[in-house]
């Protein structure tokens, strides 16, 4: 039986402010791994360009979790439930991608062809195998993938918070903590997306 190998990764666990979101990604055969890296090291034009190629080809999903949820909840745990809402969106997509790349499968026993690797030293709630690696996003091109998702996904988010909030500047900082992020929150107040949990 064929191993499926999913990566994980999330954008968002430091900010001050916005969702965490996080990637769930399997990669066909045939991708263009090159065009592939830890989305950090990758400029923002390339990051674009490859979730492009990512969403046409791989099977995948995205796990966005809110503010208000993660001051709930606590960030790591945030972090990995949206590691499983993503898991969740790739899995019903996977038997038709699975199809479409002429892999056969076991409708019943579909989980237990996948083996998952998150970035990190903690894994996700999912009914497959998952193991986490410290920097698996630079190692790992189905983390990498995944890593890339959450990044520009997590990006188009801030920039439109930040048109509903051009004051705190999150298209320039995506909610992280610049020492401009914080001296404006403690001029004006906090915007309605901080996370009231983290230190200012």
């Amino acid at each position: 039986m064929i191993e499926l190998i999913c990566g994980f990764d999330e954008a968002g666990r430091g900010p001050l402010a916005g969702p965490v979101t996080a990637g769930c990604v399997i990669l066909p055969k045939d991708f263009p791994f090159e065009m592939l890296n830890d989305s950090k090291k990758l400029s923002e034009k390339k990051r674009e360009s490859a979730e492009k190629v990512i969403m046409e080809k791989a099977c995948w999903g995205l796990g966005i979790v809110d503010h208000e949820t993660i001051d709930q909840m606590n960030i790591l745990r945030a972090s990995m439930y949206a590691m499983s809402i993503a898991y969740q969106m790739m899995r019903a997509k996977l038997p038709d991608w699975l199809r479409s790349q002429k892999i056969d499968f076991d409708e019943a026993n579909l989980d237990s062809m996948i083996s998952a690797i998150t970035d990190g030293t903690s894994c996700p709630q999912v009914p497959c195998a998952c193991r986490c690696e410290p920097k698996a996003d630079g190692k790992y091109p189905e983390v990498m993938a995944a890593s890339i998702i959450a990044k520009v996904e997590r990006d188009k988010m801030m920039m439109e918070f930040d048109r509903l909030y051009p004051q705190y500047g999150y298209a320039k900082h995506k909610g992280y903590p610049t020492p401009a992020h914080k001296a404006i929150c403690r001029e004006i107040g906090m915007s309605p997306i901080q996370r009231k949990t983290f230190k200012f």
